[in-house]
C-alpha cells in the first residue's frame, strides 16, 4: 500500500539504524492450499528512515488524544516526546488539551508544552494528561490553528472516528499547501483495528476484567444457586470476553456480538443455565456490551458525539430476563450484577502493554520524521507497518468464530452455542 509522502527527504537522520522504504510486509503469510490465489496486500514496513523531510531543529509537533480512554495513553504520550526530543533533536512539542476540541482556537483550551519534567512519571497513570472528548472539530478551523502555531506533525491517538478526523486535518492542509504530516496510533480496548494484530491496552483490560471475573466467581460459588452476570466492554467485536474468559477459566457462558444470543426455549441459554443451577447451584456468565442487540427494542440510528450508533444496555436487561425466568421456573436464584466497564479501561498499562504503547509510539515518530502522512501505525506478524487512514478506517476486526481465540471460549466454558450449528 503506497504511503503518502510530503516531499523529498532532504536532511540525514540520526538514527544508527534504519529500514528501506521498499521494505514490505503481506497482510497474509498462510495461502490455504483451497483458496484461490491472491495478490496479498503488501504494507510499508515502519521503523527510522536514512533520510528525513523535516529538519529537527525547526520542527514542531503536536499530540491529541481523543475520545474513551484506554491503558497506556500517558506511555504513548511520553514515549512520543521522548523519541522526538532524544531520538531526533525536537525540541518544540505540544500537547493539544481535551481532544479535538482542543485544535479549536475558540473552544480549545490553551495547548502544554511538553518538556521531560512533565512527561517525567505521566505513565504511571491511566487515563490521559493531555484529556480527552468525543466529537469532530471544524476542519478548516483546526488547519487554521496548526499553521498559525507553526505545527508541522500532528500525532492522533485514538479510534476511527479520530483517525478520520486526522485523514481530513491532513487532506485540508494539503489543499492549504502546509507540509503537514498527520500519523495516528489506534487506540482501542476493545481490539477490534483492523491490521493490528493488538492494541494498546487491550491485554491489560482483560487482565483488570480478569480480576473480576474472579470476584463473581467467589460471589457466584459463595451461595446456593449463585448466579454472577458481568457485563464487558465490546461494542461490536468480542475480544475482552474472549480474553478475559480464557484467562479466568471460572465461566460457564460467554456471549459476544458477533453471534445471536439464544434466549429462549429448550436449546436457549435461559434452559441450559437452568440445568447449570440444577447440576452445580452456581454460574459465571459474560456478555459483551454489544450482544444480544437483536432481543432488545430498536432505538432507530441515535448515534454518540464519535458518530457511534448508540446501544442498548444488554446488562440490565438479561439481568431481569434471568431473574423472571427463574421466578417463574419456582428455583429461588441469588444474582450478582457486575459492571466494570470504566473500571478496565481506566487502570495504568501493565507491562505487555507498555512495551507495546513504546513501539507504537516511536514508530509513529520515525513515519512523521521521514514525511509521510495521513497514516496509522500497523501491528502484523509481530511487525510494525504503514497503513493508510483510509484502508484502516474501511473496516473493522472481528472475532473469528473458527479461530482459535472463539475454541478455546468453548472449551473453557463447556457451552454448545455455536453460530453455524445451533445450540
Amino acid at each position: 500500500m503506497n504511503i503518502t509522502t510530503l516531499g523529498e527527504a532532504r536532511f540525514v537522520s540520526p538514527q544508527r539504524h534504519t529500514v528501506s522504504d521498499q521494505a514490505r510486509v503481506p497482510a497474509h503469510l498462510i495461502q490455504t492450499p483451497d483458496a484461490p490465489p491472491a495478490e496479498s496486500l503488501q504494507f510499508e514496513l515502519a521503523g527510522p528512515r536514512d533520510r528525513l523531510f523535516f529538519d529537527p531543529q525547526r520542527t514542531r509537533a503536536g499530540i491529541v488524544t481523543c475520545g474513551g480512554l484506554c491503558p497506556g495513553l500517558n506511555n504513548v504520550i511520553r514515549s512520543v516526546f521522548l523519541e522526538l526530543y532524544h531520538g531526533y533533536g525536537v525540541q518544540d512539542v505540544l500537547g493539544f488539551r481535551g481532544g479535538y476540541e482542543g485544535l479549536d482556537p475558540v473552544r480549545g483550551l490553551e495547548p502544554v508544552v511538553l518538556s521531560p519534567a512533565f512527561v517525567h512519571d505521566i505513565h504511571k497513570d491511566g487515563g490521559t494528561v493531555l484529556g480527552t472528548s468525543r466529537g469532530p472539530v471544524d476542519i478548516g478551523l483546526a488547519v487554521d490553528n496548526l499553521i498559525r502555531r507553526g505545527v508541522n506533525i500532528l500525532f492522533t491517538l485514538g479510534g476511527d472516528g479520530t483517525q478520520r478526523g486526522g485523514n481530513a486535518l491532513f487532506q485540508e492542509a494539503q489543499r492549504r499547501g502546509h507540509p503537514l504530516a498527520v500519523v495516528g496510533i489506534p487506540k482501542t480496548i476493545d481490539n477490534d483495528v483492523a491490521f493490528v494484530s493488538r492494541t494498546f491496552g487491550y491485554l491489560t483490560a482483560v487482565e483488570e476484567a480478569a480480576k473480576v471475573l474472579h470476584c463473581a466467581h467467589t460471589e457466584a460459588h459463595s451461595v446456593h444457586n449463585g448466579i454472577a452476570l458481568v457485563k464487558l466492554m465490546g461494542r461490536h467485536a468480542g475480544f475482552i470476553a474472549a480474553g478475559a474468559t480464557v484467562a479466568s477459566q471460572d465461566v460457564n457462558f460467554t456471549f459476544i456480538p458477533e453471534i445471536p444470543l439464544p434466549l429462549d426455549g429448550e436449546n436457549g441459554f435461559l434452559a441450559a443455565l437452568k440445568q447449570r443451577m440444577l447440576q452445580r447451584a452456581h454460574a459465571v456468565v459474560v456478555v459483551a456490551e454489544g450482544a444480544g442487540q437483536e432481543l432488545l427494542a430498536a432505538s432507530g440510528e441515535e448515534r454518540d458525539a464519535s458518530g457511534n450508533i448508540k446501544l442498548q444496555d444488554i446488562g440490565p436487561f438479561l439481568r431481569a430476563r434471568i431473574e423472571s425466568y427463574f421466578k417463574e421456573e419456582g428455583i429461588p436464584v441469588t444474582l450478582r450484577y457486575f459492571d466494570p466497564s470504566y473500571l478496565i479501561r481506566s487502570v495504568p498499562a501493565d507491562a505487555e502493554d507498555s512495551i507495546l504503547c513504546d513501539f507504537f509510539a516511536r514508530n509513529a515518530v520515525h513515519a512523521a520524521m521521514a514525511g509521510k502522512t495521513g497514516l496509522v501505525i500497523g501491528l502484523l506478524h509481530d511487525l510494525f507497518i504503514h497503513v493508510p487512514i483510509e484502508l484502516l478506517v474501511s473496516q473493522k476486526k472481528r472475532l473469528d468464530l473458527d479461530g482459535p481465540g472463539w475454541r478455546a471460549v468453548l472449551a473453557a466454558t463447556g457451552q454448545t452455542f455455536d453460530a453455524k450449528t445451533g445450540p
